[in-house]
């Protein structure tokens, strides 16, 4: 049998069919901005049914004063009313992604404008191994969610212009992306920014049973590095061998003009080698400017208190701007296609304009994310699902499996990691560390549930950019598309990350970080 066909063989099997009823499922949904405006009002409607229910949980934060409660909260009253017509501009405007795609796509645009990013793509891929490429993309989206909005607002996109040009379905590269962004959220070689934020929740739920105890930054940080390599080889296997089978032949009839470009598989002309050049030197010269702000001691970019880094990592956004515009107006200089300013604010003016459909979204989305914030009912959910994994009375390490598993169907819901985790630790670190479980290993166990499902779940935050992204280059893909081309990863991730898990912590039993135990008390 040739190797076409029994790619065609396996691309039909049980899984793929399965894969097809979930896309035919999930495509019976309306447009997605349709979806969310649906969504919204209903909100309002079952927040009247639970709040008229008097439906409550009680509170387990810190903070919360003794026999405080967390009660469903009806916007379907004069006072929601009020709340929902005086913050629907804020809504809008507060919504975090938003500024943080505008303004990386100020300069993102203009590095694609000028050519930049077109000769970029062509000088890798062109002379690139066919799986080579698919495991950089997956292994540079794991490592890039360390400032997480450079993978969604350039990594994916770029993704699917690579393999574009390698004659490849374009969607299949932004799926590899983004299931290393997102899917892969809590594995990384390095420290970010979520480590330090989830460690501080950790250990204040820790310190309601244990009033002294500490959980650093690097709490995760063994597991985490581990896990870079088996999210990077899973992430590649399902790409090559599901995703892609799946997807088939890519038509681009349905297709932006502007995101088929016909000399994508063109040889670099000696003017864009020199322009290339340029542009490395450029890039060069801001990565020296980053390093000077940021690295020593005293840098305005370091905490003027404690010295961290904190700084640096919330002005992420603003240096990629800086680094597209300088490379990009450097590279467009050398090979003619920039040569004033008005040629960048056109370039500028040209990228947002590809953003209408996602800012439509947006608007929408983010009156949904508010009501379900407002209505306490994500909350109540997380609670609840905690409730009942205590009173299963669960203490052998298979804890660790209803935990995870809770927490995958949490984050369906709550987006923020963050925020999940604010609610669920004060329930779940005590309960565990009283059955003998340190809250280090509660925490990595917690961050697998909280990756797996960012991909399938519309409340994730940058769900609907990557689903505008998508729109070029299929304008009638639907939420079910998406959705189906993600599922894969999401129980792949799930399945290998579990076995790593025990196998790390119960087989081995290696510590998931520096210095962290496995048991409580450690001993």
């Amino acid at each position: 049998m040739a190797h076409g066909d029994m790619e065609r063989t396996v691309g039909r099997g049980w899984f793929t069919r399965f894969l097809d009823g979930v896309e035919w499922l999930g495509n019976l949904l309306p447009h997605p901005v349709t979806l969310f405006a649906l969504l919204a009002f209903g909100m309002v409607l079952v927040s009247g049914l639970f709040g008229a229910l008097g439906v409550s949980v009680p509170d387990p934060r810190p903070s919360a004063a003794d026999g405080a409660t967390i009660e469903a909260v009806s916007l379907l009253n004069a006072e929601g009313l009020r709340l929902i017509l005086g913050n629907l501009v804020s809504n809008f405007v507060n919504f975090a992604p938003l500024g943080v795609v505008l303004v990386a796509m100020l300069g993102v645009g203009i590095a694609e404008k000028s050519g930049l990013l077109s000769a970029m793509v062509r000088g890798i891929v062109l002379s690139a191994p066919r799986h080579v490429v698919t495991v950089a993309i997956v292994f540079a989206g794991v490592i890039s969610n360390t400032a997480s909005e450079m993978g969604y607002v350039v990594l994916v996109p770029l993704a699917g212009a690579i393999f574009l040009a390698l004659g490849r379905h374009p969607l299949a590269g932004m799926a590899a992306a983004f299931a290393g962004v997102s899917g892969g959220y809590s594995a990384n070689l390095l420290i970010g920014t979520v480590d330090p934020l989830l460690a501080g929740i950790t250990q204040e739920a820790a310190r309601l049973l244990d009033p002294s105890y500490e959980v650093y930054a690097t709490a995760n940080w063994y597991f985490m590095a581990v896990s870079t390599f088996l999210i990077t080889t899973v992430g590649s296997l399902v790409t090559i061998y599901i995703v892609e089978p799946k997807l088939g032949e890519y038509d681009d009839s349905n297709a932006d003009p502007s995101v088929l470009d016909g000399s994508s598989m063109e040889k670099l002309k000696p003017v864009e080698r020199k322009g290339l050049l340029v542009a490395g030197m450029a890039a060069a010269l801001v990565l020296a400017l980053i390093a000077l702000l940021a690295v020593p001691q005293g840098a305005p970019l370091r905490d003027p208190v404690d010295g961290g880094a904190g700084p640096f990592f919330r002005s992420i956004v603003a240096f990629i701007f800086l680094f597209f515009l300088v490379t990009g107006f450097a590279y467009g200089r050398v090979t003619g296609t920039m040569r004033n300013d008005r040629d960048v604010i056109d370039a500028m003016a040209s990228a947002v304009s590809t953003l209408g459909l996602y800012v439509v979204l947006v608007f929408f989305a983010a009156q949904f994310v508010a009501f379900f914030g407002w209505t306490n009912l994500g909350v109540i959910t997380a609670v609840t699902g905690a409730e009942f994994l205590i009173s299963a009375e669960l203490t052998g390490p298979l804890v660790f499996l209803f935990f995870i598993i809770m927490c995958c169907f949490v984050n369906l819901m709550l987006g923020s990691a963050s925020a999940q985790w604010a609610v669920t630790a004060p329930v779940f670190v005590p309960m565990l560390m009283l059955v003998g479980y340190a809250p280090e290993l509660i925490q990595a166990a917690y961050r697998i549930g909280d990756s797996t499902t960012n991909i399938i779940t519309p409340m994730m935050s940058y769900f609907g950019l990557i689903l505008a992204w998508a729109t070029r280059y299929n304008k009638n893909i639907g939420i079910g598309t998406m959705i189906a081309t993600m599922l894969p990863f999401s129980i792949f991730f799930f399945i290998f990350w579990v076995i790593l898990f025990y196998v790390w912590v119960f087989l081995l039993g290696l510590p998931v970080g520096p210095g962290a135990a496995t048991y409580y008390p450690a001993g």
